[in-house]
């Protein structure tokens, strides 16, 4: 089970630093999913995207993987209100289909990648 785990938590690394990349090289489908409730849609698009690529990156240093995953776990919940607000409200975003029903399935898909990142906080 070791060496699933390992091949795992690289797998969520490796995604989280090029998801997180993209939150500075295409920011504005990230920016459009902001509620309107929160202020600085650009600036929050960044900070979410710098601790992408900081816990993505953690998860790949074993000293650190443990403290990158709880990262990980209280990013994917801090930005659980921007998916909730694209699904309300229909948003579309660029680079994914633009289903309704898909939109909505995020939500949960959001529980699994909190549960994937708490999987690495255990040893």
């Amino acid at each position: 089970m070791k060496k699933y785990k390992i091949a795992f938590q690289i797998i969520l690394g490796v995604v989280m630093v090029v998801v997180g990349a993209l939150h500075f090289t295409n920011p504005d489908p990230f920016v459009r999913i902001v509620p309107d409730y929160l202020p600085y849609h650009l600036e929050l698009v960044y900070i979410s995207g710098f601790f992408e690529i900081l816990g993505g990156a953690g998860l790949l240093i074993p000293r650190v993987s443990r403290a990158a995953a709880w990262i990980l776990v209280v990013l994917y919940i801090a930005v659980f209100p921007a998916n909730i607000n694209q699904a309300v409200n229909n948003i579309a975003v660029e680079a994914l289909p633009h289903d309704p029903p898909l939109i909505w399935l995020r939500l949960p898909f959001q529980a699994l990648l909190v549960t994937w990142a708490w999987w690495f906080t255990k040893e």
